[in-house]
């Protein structure tokens, strides 16, 4: 199993939530982050005072998947995800030694 971590622009969660659900991915997480990378932040303008906002405002998706379902789930969040300016994100895939759903006991792809 992979879980793979995407973080993207917030205004393009929509669209990477219906595009995993295209590619049958019916469950995450979604956490708002705040970072930097290559964008550098910018400065703002407020009440006449100019500052340097430094982390801007992102969206973290997990997702745990099967193994057979990494590649088209990475494949629909760049997808759905890029918009070809800097600052679009990054995916992070790790593996997953088990998973345990809590309500049934299932485990690891029975219980994703």
């Amino acid at each position: 199993m992979k879980r793979i971590t995407a973080v993207i622009k917030p205004f393009k969660l929509d669209e990477v939530r219906e595009a995993l659900a295209g590619v049958g991915i019916t469950g995450l997480t979604v956490t708002e982050v705040k970072g930097f990378g290559r964008q550098k932040g910018h400065t703002e303008l407020y009440r006449g005072a100019e500052y340097v906002v430094d982390f801007l405002p992102k969206v973290k998706i997990e997702v745990v998947v099967a193994d057979s379902a990494a590649d088209p789930a990475i494949d629909a969040i760049v997808k759905a995800a890029k918009t070809g300016r800097i600052g679009d994100g990054k995916i992070f895939v790790t593996s997953v030694e088990q998973v345990i759903r809590i309500r049934t006991g299932e485990t690891d792809e029975a219980a994703i």
